[in-house]
């Protein structure tokens, strides 16, 4: 047995290959990216003192102050001499649970280096803590325009595919009904409120059928036809290129929101098959809606634009910020309501929202809900497709009913 005694300034190691001193190791724990060593300490030799040791391998006795620690914002020096960074990134295992305080005083250390950088740097480190400081706003920026762009591009879509189970516009066949029979000189009504026109052409009409019996059954056929090929198609993109954009997505989007790691379940594949399938699903006329898929497509589109700035991106516990702030755009586009996205966030499925994450997340949320309101998906300057205004002015005894409500509940609450 051989052991080995090195001074490193007032830190003694001690190096040994005797067995037993492997239980030293069950004193010694893992802790945000420091390697430290404290005096006295016994090390089996065939640990190598290397940069991925300092970077990755953190070992700290359990008994240990922390308060001596090196800081690094403060730009100190490990026992090997090296400059201390921020640690940038942190892998976690598929199907694995994040380590909160980990990541959180990660990012503390980051912010606190950062400003030193400011006070100390030069103006290229001030800039650099300046955007940082910004970042998150304008993180939330774009996911808010990538949110209701891609909300936009599917009530559209899903508006034409509709309408092309029962006929096409022959001079632009990319319009939908009502698009189609916009510039249209004879344009009348049906009696379920729908335009026709010379320019919109039924299936029935294209195939020659003027007889009214045979032109029904055709179109009930094509009609049937058309609902099954989008039903299957969707599936099909679903299975093939993207499983995890089956379903509305909230539960998992709640369980990432916890802490809880799921890899390529927010990616751009599932992302780009989500947004086809919810077309082709709801104009196939199934019974389902966009309104939970729209929180899945957000919050995959915060994950996307996340990687774009270090920050979020590599970090797992700020990234869950940015994922809250993504899913109350999410409700923000299906509902046409910003307040009602943060609501949802705050309460149904964030875990971890911060003050700051909510004035960010309203911000997405309104920014989402203009866009959608810009691009006009439905031709009605609304936000939603089934919008309904109330013109007649509400009289007072109708606030009876709803004061008789709220003593009841008060009773029942006091009595039960």
């Amino acid at each position: 047995m051989s052991f080995q005694h090195q001074e490193i300034n007032e830190f003694s190691v001690n190096f040994s290959n005797n067995q037993e001193n492997e239980a030293f190791r069950d004193n010694y724990v893992e802790f945000f990216g420091i390697t430290r060593v404290r005096k006295g300490t016994s090390i089996n030799e065939d640990i190598e003192l290397s940069e991925s040791i300092i970077n990755d391998a953190v070992a700290m006795d359990a008994g240990f102050d922390s308060s001596d620690l090196p800081d690094y914002s403060l730009g100190q020096k490990n026992i090997f001499g090296q400059v201390l960074r921020p640690k940038n990134s942190e892998k976690y295992a598929n199907f694995h649970t994040i380590d909160w305080l980990k990541d959180l005083l990660k990012d503390k250390f980051r912010h606190r280096w950062l400003n030193n950088q400011k006070e100390k740097g030069n103006w290229l480190d001030k800039v650099e803590a300046w955007y940082d400081a910004f970042s998150g706003w304008f993180l939330v920026l774009l996911i808010g325009l990538g949110s209701g762009i891609v909300a936009g591009i599917v009530d559209i879509g899903s508006g034409w595919a509709s309408n092309l189970k029962l006929g096409f516009c022959k001079p632009r066949f990319w319009l939908n009904r009502e698009q189609c029979c916009w510039d249209s000189v004879l344009m009348t009504f049906d009696k379920f409120r729908n335009p026709e026109c010379e320019e919109w052409v039924f299936w029935s009409n294209e195939f020659g059928i003027n007889d009214k019996t045979q032109g029904y059954f055709i179109s009930i056929i094509i009609y049937i036809f058309t609902s099954v090929c989008f039903g299957t198609i969707a599936a099909a993109f679903v299975k093939v290129f993207a499983p995890y954009a089956s379903g509305s997505g909230v539960p998992e989007i709640k369980t990432i929101l916890s802490g809880f790691v799921i890899k390529g379940y927010l990616g751009k594949w599932t992302l780009l098959i989500k947004s086809i399938g919810v077309i082709l699903s709801s104009s196939a006329g199934l019974a389902l809606g966009k309104e939970g898929p729209f929180v899945h497509v957000a919050s995959c589109c915060g994950n996307i634009f996340s990687w774009m700035f270090p920050k979020y991106g590599r970090n797992e516990a700020k990234k869950r910020e940015i994922l809250s702030a993504a899913a109350s755009a999410g409700v923000a586009v299906a509902f046409g309501a910003p307040i009602g996205g943060v609501l949802f966030s705050l309460e149904e499925v964030s875990y971890y929202f911060p003050l700051k994450t909510l004035w960010r997340s309203f911000f997405c949320a309104m920014v989402a809900a203009f866009v959608v309101r810009t691009i006009n998906p439905f031709e009605k300057g609304h936000d939603v497709l089934f919008f309904i205004e109330y013109k007649p002015e509400w009289s007072f005894f109708e606030l009876i009913p709803f004061v008789i409500l709220g003593f009841l509940g008060v009773i029942i609450k006091n009595t039960l």
